[in-house]
């Protein structure tokens, strides 16, 4: 767990706005596997919930395919990251620097050899959200859960 003093010092390098009802912020970061501390910022307004640990999972899927097929694990290219917070829905746009991936890779379906080295992500991803969207290039992804009352 971060301390909170550091998760303020991180915040100050990210850009928030609000909109009406929306809350709109991004974040920008390198591309490496080191996510934990960037993880729990884009989740703090979920608080320590249930269904926080849901879509850290997804999200962690998200990043790391991110990091390892879209930027091909270069650190010298970045990530950017939007999280939308509206009364009804948590939405994250992911976008890596990457060429993107094809229509026919955008599956939710574990894939059909049992010890294949990949495919499970995208599967969990469909899992832990309630809409999961593309865009044309296959380089940005959105992610969006519905938000019950109590989150």
């Amino acid at each position: 767990m971060m301390p909170i003093s550091s998760i303020k010092a991180v915040k100050h390098f990210y850009n928030f706005f609000v909109i009406k009802k929306f809350l709109w912020s991004e974040f920008t970061f390198p591309s490496t596997l080191q996510l934990s501390n960037h993880i729990e910022i884009l989740l703090e307004p979920l608080g320590r919930t249930e269904a926080a640990q849901t879509i850290q999972l997804g999200l962690h899927e998200a990043l790391v395919n991110a990091v390892q097929h879209g930027n091909s694990g270069d650190p010298n290219k970045l990530l950017r990251v939007r999280r939308i917070l509206t009364p009804n829905w948590f939405i994250l746009q992911i976008q890596d620097e990457g060429s993107g991936i094809s229509i026919h890779e955008r599956t939710d379906c574990l894939p059909s050899e049992i010890d294949a080295n990949s495919g499970r992500g995208l599967f969990l991803i469909h899992h832990c959200f309630d809409d999961v969207r593309w865009s044309r290039r296959g380089n940005r992804l959105q992610l969006a859960y519905r938000r019950s009352i109590e989150n």
